[in-house]
């Protein structure tokens, strides 16, 4: 039995492509919010990143979300430092999305589009909160109660609405452009 082998020069190819919108998109297509804790932003870059994983797999969705985005922190020096957590954070957003999507078996496609994206938004949701809460009481030194009340207050609803948005966007883009790209046989091979 021959084993599939995922690290073709279409597969890297094709994941060095998608990193590069999210990064555009992410760095480029974004509101930012000020937040005593950091900053944070309305983006749709998360929406590139659940997309690529509806389409491409939870492998390379996954990469090309952690990839785009930890370019994005690398490129700014306040969030250098934490361009690892980005990139963990963002892979497991798509890696989720694309597991629900192309692993799990739970009906017709249109529901498993939006389950898809919305695990993996939800994913997200609670690790960027977590890390909000760990990073405020452990590394700035707040209270429990000033992070927990910032986070509840700025943190949430921002990545609530950022949710909203790459759900929404990454479902209605994937019904527009999965047919399309079968016909141009971009989907094949991907993980």
């Amino acid at each position: 039995m021959k084993q599939k082998k995922y690290f073709t020069v279409h597969n890297i190819a094709l994941v060095g492509i998608l990193a590069a919108m999210i990064f555009v998109l992410t760095k480029f297509v974004s509101v930012p919010i000020p937040s005593p804790l950091g900053k944070t932003a309305l983006s749709v870059g998360n929406a590139m990143c659940i997309l690529s994983a509806l389409l491409f797999g939870p492998l390379t969705g996954g990469l090309a979300a952690g990839v785009g985005n930890a370019l994005v922190d690398l490129l700014d020096p306040a969030w250098a430092s934490q361009f690892w957590i980005t990139f963990i954070n963002k892979f497991l957003m798509a890696f989720v999305a694309g597991l629900v999507m192309h692993k799990v078996k739970l009906g017709k496609e249109n529901v498993r589009i939006w389950f898809a994206g919305l695990a993996g938004a939800v994913t997200y949701c609670v690790l960027y909160v977590t890390k909000n809460i760990i990073e405020g009481v452990f590394v700035r030194g707040f209270t429990w109660e000033v992070t927990i009340v910032e986070t509840l207050t700025t943190k949430v609803p921002v990545t609530l609405t950022n949710g909203v948005i790459a759900v929404v966007c990454a479902g209605l883009l994937y019904v527009i452009l999965k047919q399309p790209l079968q016909k141009a046989h971009v989907l094949t091979g991907s993980v």
